[in-house]
């Protein structure tokens, strides 16, 4: 039996969870989405912190160490949120990679090009 697409079983993953934490994304109103893509949004923003916080930032402290560990736990975090994120605005796995797709190909020309004009339609269409 072939194996499930990785990031496909994380998405089915992430729903399972979302919905066992009682939270349903299918189906939500307009005030709904814009309510769990802030909280999200705002959950993110914390995760980030814990990172940053893993880091020996005070360069004025002497026994702040690096805590590896604690920062790839932290991404791992930052990615359950950012796929509820995601599902929120009723994206997929493969939506998630076809942007990735056409977003990275866009970043691939503008460093070619030099990227000294900001276009802000070479985005439009992703």
């Amino acid at each position: 039996m072939p194996k499930p697409d990785k990031l496909d079983e994380i998405f089915r993953m992430q729903e399972l969870l979302t919905k066992k934490i009682g939270i349903n994304l299918t189906d939500l109103s307009p005030d709904e989405k814009i309510k769990w893509a802030l909280n999200y949004s705002r959950a993110m923003t914390q995760e980030l912190a814990e990172f940053v916080d893993s880091f020996p930032w005070k360069w004025w402290a002497k026994y702040q160490k690096f805590d590896e560990q604690n920062a790839r736990v932290e991404i791992v975090d930052l990615f359950h949120f950012l796929v509820s994120l995601a599902q929120t605005l009723g994206m997929t796995a493969g939506d998630i990679y076809d942007g990735y797709v056409k977003k990275n190909e866009v970043n691939h020309k503008r460093q070619e090009s030099g990227y000294a004009v900001k276009d802000h339609a070479d985005s439009r269409h992703i």
